[in-house]
């Protein structure tokens, strides 16, 4: 019984898969995204959400390979529950036009194989075993496949659950499960799929993208698109919808390049302002600009929130260092009288180390230098360090004192190896003092713009 049973499912098989022709070609299929609104946006292929954002390639002509926008809505304004069953409808119309066919033949084929080697095997057991991993693969093949020609697999279910109970019967077995008859789920509810979009269509829905972008990049640019399209389609479009459209389109869209050029003017008016005033360390004024971004803002209609975000961000920023370099300059006036106190005296020690000046460099080039000048040196060299070291320098400038003081021992360094260097005829030893002598120029130097580096007022760095 069994065996005719199996015999019976091996040829309805065979005529089951050979019931449908060949698949559609593989076009990709055109998704929508529907928003609360109830407008439906068309999406060539599937989209993809991007943070709270939800892009897609939107087509822009009524063609069979059309042009696409790439478009950006608002993820929270979508109707998702209405969106998502219109892709799972998408996807099984697609995969039936495309691969379902050959996917069932693959199936078929493997079922025929597997029922091949039932007829081939002996025990009955092992032929149990190989018919129930049939039944179960075919019984989960249509939840895996949009339920593609679900009626037929449920037809083989039936065939295989008889051979099955024959099998188990001819086993001994006293137990027979009653569950045999196939469960093939129903099919979700689906979305009625809509025709391609005609010219008017998608004119329609570029602008609906447009109102509904948060961009104004994007949106200018899908204007633009939408007055192009316009253009191109205007035979197969009604004359007077095309004259409307376009016109409010014109409309809007010079209006946002008017609204750019407006926040364009705010921001390099007040960026400008917001430097100069903080180089003048002017909170206050600073201060004001902000409130001044903030009321011309909404004299504008808050068209532009990003554009005003990041003014006020680089305001906010000149605010800080202006704020910075007030500080700055309360402790400088502060500390004026000390710094002024310190110049006066380190007059002296200063005018000594420019009398330096000549008898180092002439040692830096190995210009000569006398035995008069080397003992000017020793002298001067004792004195200039002699007087600093009864100045006691303000925290902010003791680095640069000590430069100074450095400089001079080098200068005294300089002279004695010049000294030893003429006298013994040695010119590696010249370049030694030549060498010394530079470092007390180039330290003398550094020290002085230290100085005078703190003796002006700060500014804005």
């Amino acid at each position: 019984m069994h065996s005719r049973t199996l015999a019976g499912a091996l040829a309805a098989l065979c005529l089951l898969a050979g019931a449908r022709g060949a698949s559609a070609a593989d076009d990709s299929p055109l998704f929508r995204v529907f928003m609360k609104d109830g407008t439906a946006l068309a999406s060539y292929g599937e989209f993809a959400i991007v943070g709270d954002r939800v892009v897609f390639s939107m087509p822009v002509a009524a063609t069979s390979n059309p042009p696409l926008h790439l478009v950006d809505v608002p993820a929270d304004r979508v109707d998702w529950d209405r969106t998502n069953r219109y892709t799972e409808s998408a996807r099984a119309d697609h995969y039936i036009a495309t691969r379902a066919e050959s996917d069932y033949l693959a199936l078929s084929g493997e079922i025929v194989r597997t029922l091949d080697e039932v007829a081939a095997t002996a025990d009955t057991g092992r032929r149990l075993e190989i018919v129930e991993r049939a039944r179960e693969r075919l019984a989960a093949w249509p939840a895996g496949h949009y339920n593609y020609r679900s009626a037929e697999v449920l037809q083989l279910l039936q065939l295989l659950d008889e051979a099955i109970a024959g099998l188990r019967a001819a086993s001994g077995g006293r137990q027979f499960a009653l569950n045999f008859s196939a469960f093939v789920q129903l099919p979700p509810a689906r979305e009625p799929l809509l025709p391609p979009p005609t010219a008017q269509e998608s004119i329609q829905q570029i602008l609906d993208a447009a109102q509904l972008s948060d961009s104004p990049e994007a949106r200018k640019s899908l204007l633009s698109t939408a007055i192009a399209a316009v253009d191109r389609d205007g035979e197969a479009i009604p004359a007077v919808w095309a004259r409307d459209q376009r016109a409010s389109a014109q409309a809007q869209l010079e209006a946002e390049i008017r609204i750019d050029r407006s926040y364009r003017a705010l921001t390099q008016t007040t960026m400008g302002l917001a430097r100069e005033r903080a180089k003048a360390a002017d909170v206050r004024g600073i201060e004001a600009l902000l409130r001044r971004i903030r009321s011309r803002d909404g004299a504008l209609g808050r068209r532009r929130p990003d554009v005003v975000l990041a003014l006020i961000r680089s305001v906010e920023s000149s605010l800080d260092a202006a704020r910075r370099l007030r500080l700055e300059r309360d402790r400088w006036a502060m500390r004026a009288p000390a710094l002024r106190r310190y110049r006066q005296e380190m007059a002296e020690p200063f005018d000594l180390f420019a009398r330096l000046k000549p008898g180092l460099e002439d040692i830096r080039a190995l210009s000569g230098s006398t035995s008069s000048t080397l003992g000017m040196i020793e002298r001067v060299v004792g004195q200039l360090v002699d007087r600093a070291g009864a100045i006691e320098p303000p925290a902010e400038l003791a680095v640069a004192h000590a430069l100074l003081v450095s400089a001079a021992r080098l200068a005294d360094n300089a002279g004695r190896i010049r000294r030893e260097a003429t006298l013994a005829g040695d010119i590696a030893r010249a370049w030694d003092a030549s060498s010394a002598a530079a470092g007390a120029l180039l330290l003398g130097a550094r020290a002085r713009a230290e100085m005078q580096a703190v003796f002006r007022i700060p500014q804005l760095r």
